[in-house]
């Protein structure tokens, strides 16, 4: 943090289904909305699977809404896309990256896939030295994205039902904090392949140092040849969609 390097935590938070379905909460209004009894997800109109990026220096938040799969894949597009959007701005001139994770789920300590993700999508694309430290079993309630900025979403949409994406987002945007805490958030509308495999040559030509102290839980990943993609912003995978128009008009 003295160096001034990006220090970010990140998570998936609680799938939600899309639809009129209870939020637990209270709301001011004249009359109650009329929502559904149970939760089914078959009746949901989608799923929404958010992934969240805290940024701790900065006090900032991203929460990327998909319709898909969590995988690892989608969770390394969201911190790229993170990259990309916010932090390539606010940290020039900076080429080191620091990750807090749990040690399970989609960016777990364990998927292969997720570290091969990190390497193509960040380290060998913007030339990031990416060091990665994950939470044991148990301990992912010092995750700081989940007290700092899922928690705050929560309360933000506490008691309305989450009727599209589009209400999903816009509660995400307006959840700010005395404290000075500012969400974005973003539709990223593509279908995510489960099960990628990452076959042992291939992982060994990742360019991965474990850490001395407890290896498979902090390593460092670094780029494994100049930075592919020149400073600009490229939103082009958000820009899908109706959210991404709205994105393509604010930049």
């Amino acid at each position: 943090m003295a160096a001034g390097d990006p220090i970010i935590s990140v998570d998936t938070k609680k799938k939600e289904p899309i639809g009129l379905f209870k939020n637990p909460g209270r709301t001011w209004s004249r009359k109650a909305k009329k929502v559904k009894d149970h939760d089914f997800r078959s009746e949901a109109e989608a799923i929404a699977s958010p992934y969240g990026i805290y940024d701790l220096i900065k006090n900032r938040g991203v929460l990327v809404v998909g319709k898909s799969a969590d995988t690892p894949e989608f969770a390394a597009n969201c911190i790229a896309m993170w990259w990309r959007r916010h932090s390539r701005f606010h940290y020039p001139s900076s080429h080191r990256l620091l990750i807090l994770e749990d040690s399970g789920g989609s960016n777990g300590a364990r998927p292969r896939a997720f570290k091969r993700f990190l390497q193509e999508r960040i380290a060998d694309k913007f030339g990031m030295e990416i060091t990665v430290s994950h939470y044991p079993t148990g301990a992912s309630k010092w995750n700081p994205i989940e007290h700092r900025m899922f928690s705050e979403i929560s309360k933000n949409w506490a008691g309305h039902p989450l009727e599209s994406f589009e209400i999903l987002l816009n509660f995400v945007r307006n959840t700010k904090t005395q404290t000075g805490l500012k969400v974005e958030s973003y539709f990223d509308p593509r279908e995510y392949e489960k099960g990628i495999k990452v076959p042992d040559k291939e992982f060994k030509g990742l360019n991965i140092t474990k850490s001395n102290t407890l290896g498979n839980w902090n390593y460092t990943i670094a780029p494994r040849s100049v930075a592919t993609e020149k400073p600009h912003t490229d939103m082009s995978p958000f820009l899908g969609t109706e959210y991404g128009t709205k994105l393509r008009a604010a930049m």
